[in-house]
């Protein structure tokens, strides 16, 4: 969840004038049609406005943009594809990102999925959750609760995987990634992109994808989210002759940790192990932090320690997260998330702790909301190449910005309340100040059984 700061520059970049094919990558993971993603991408290639000396006589341009090729921003090529509207992914790693281990995937995140056309070729690999069973250590109670909804743990690598299947060649580009963002004082109509090679792109409509440390979400001034002091490791444990767990959520918290145990398929199991900071500076080195979270294992009940013994470490099976990234919700009540033809979605919008198990969901949400009101906006083909991306007039740029300000403000409401409950959970986990644990507990008292129909919710129709 953390990276690199990504300083936004303050001035304006100037223009590079050479168009840059993307490199070409070879995936043992990826089938023939993501390895066309690796392509070159298309671009429109116009004139340079006259009066430029010393310079080259073209420029690339793009209608779309989408910064990260994550979950959420191959969503919204997915869903903007779907429209039949093209779009352009700048990925800055050099292959489509596998690790992250797993999602658990709610009724309204398979209702996303739906809509992108996905849902049923991934219930193929998941099993359907159809309990959770909490035990609290300490008091030597448990409860089993059963799950009225649809719930299940889906592979990261199987998830990314599906959504970049059958996009059209050339949308995805990998290892481009963005240093700077600035508008584009000469004609009012692009914001233009700086790449980490000195190359830049101009964008009719920018959309961040980006993650938590998002450069677009700092040049729409949103700044840095906040963390929790917590680590949180990850894993898959394979059992090839089948796990005996069960179609079973297990939620267990123990003295100082919390363990969850989550079925993938009837021979893979999902877990993470979750454990307070040992300082507020927290841990910069990942194998350091995974180390400290599992000095717990001898107090672990013997069938979960044999499961995270059994884990086979690799960036696909195994992760460590050193901060847990989260936007408050007054920020997602008060935050901007748009500037003219520019927004942002998924974690860059609404990075939230894993507390309500929504992050993943509301992101795909993101896609299927944004795509639906760019929409409204653009004629089927906008946004690729020729006429439709190198033209814009104000007419067009009010459209946009109108229908992206729709988008924002359909997705505020949900992710204030999303947030919210994720936040107080957060703060009652965390903190020692007993005042504090009681008012997040009245206040999760008054919302009730909003959680309930957080994963009930419904973002419509692509």
């Amino acid at each position: 969840m953390s990276g690199p700061e990504l300083a936004v520059s303050g001035k304006q970049s100037k223009v590079q004038t050479r168009s840059r094919p993307s490199s070409v990558v070879t995936t043992k993971h990826l089938d023939k049609s993501l390895q066309r993603q690796q392509e070159t991408c298309s671009s429109v290639v116009i004139p340079k406005r006259a009066g430029a000396v010393g310079e080259e006589d073209m420029e690339e341009i793009h209608g779309i943009v989408i910064v990260g090729g994550g979950i959420c921003g191959l969503a919204t090529a997915r869903a903007l594809h779907g429209k039949g509207i093209s779009s352009l992914v700048l990925e800055k790693y050099e292959t489509l990102r596998i690790d992250g281990v797993a999602i658990g995937i709610h009724t309204n995140g398979w209702r996303a999925l739906e809509q992108l056309g996905i849902a049923a070729e991934l219930r193929d690999t998941a099993t359907l959750i159809t309990e959770y069973h909490n035990v609290w250590q300490k008091d030597n109670k448990s409860t089993h609760i059963p799950v009225r909804k649809e719930l299940r743990c889906v592979k990261r690598k199987d998830l990314v995987e599906a959504l970049a299947k059958n996009l059209p060649a050339g949308t995805i580009r990998f290892g481009c990634g963005i240093e700077a963002i600035v508008a584009d004082s000469a004609d009012g109509h692009c914001t233009v992109l700086s790449t980490a090679d000195s190359n830049t792109i101009k964008a009719k409509v920018l959309i961040g994808c980006d993650g938590a440390n998002s450069v677009v979400a700092r040049y729409l001034g949103l700044g840095n989210p906040s963390y929790l002091p917590r680590l949180v490791t990850l894993g898959l444990t394979s059992y090839p002759n089948g796990h005996p767990f069960g179609p079973q959520f297990l939620r267990f918290a123990g003295d100082d940790f919390a363990i969850g145990r989550l079925p993938v398929s009837e021979n893979l199991v999902h877990f993470f192990v979750s454990r307070p900071s040992p300082s507020t500076a927290g841990f910069h080195d990942e194998g350091a932090a995974q180390e400290y979270v599992l000095e717990k294992l001898p107090e672990f009940p013997a069938e979960i320690a044999e499961m995270v013994r059994r884990c086979e470490p690799g960036r696909e099976s195994l992760k460590t997260l050193t901060r847990v990234w989260y936007r408050p919700p007054w920020q997602m009540l008060l935050g901007r998330f748009q500037r003219g033809a520019v927004t942002v979605a998924g974690d860059a919008m609404h990075v939230m702790g894993p507390f309500v198990g929504q992050g993943g969901s509301a992101a795909l949400e993101d896609a299927v909301v944004l795509a639906r009101a760019l929409s409204r906006a653009v004629p089927p083909g906008w946004g690729g190449t020729g006429d439709a991306a190198g033209t814009s007039g104000d007419h067009d740029k009010r459209r946009i910005s109108v229908a992206l300000g729709r988008y924002v403000g359909e997705r505020r409401a949900r992710l204030v309340m999303l947030s919210l409950e994720s936040f107080l959970i957060g703060t009652w986990v965390t903190t020692k100040s007993l005042v504090k644990r009681l008012v997040c507990v009245a206040i999760l008292a008054l919302l009730g059984s909003h959680s309930r129909r957080n994963a009930n919710y419904d973002c419509g129709r692509l």
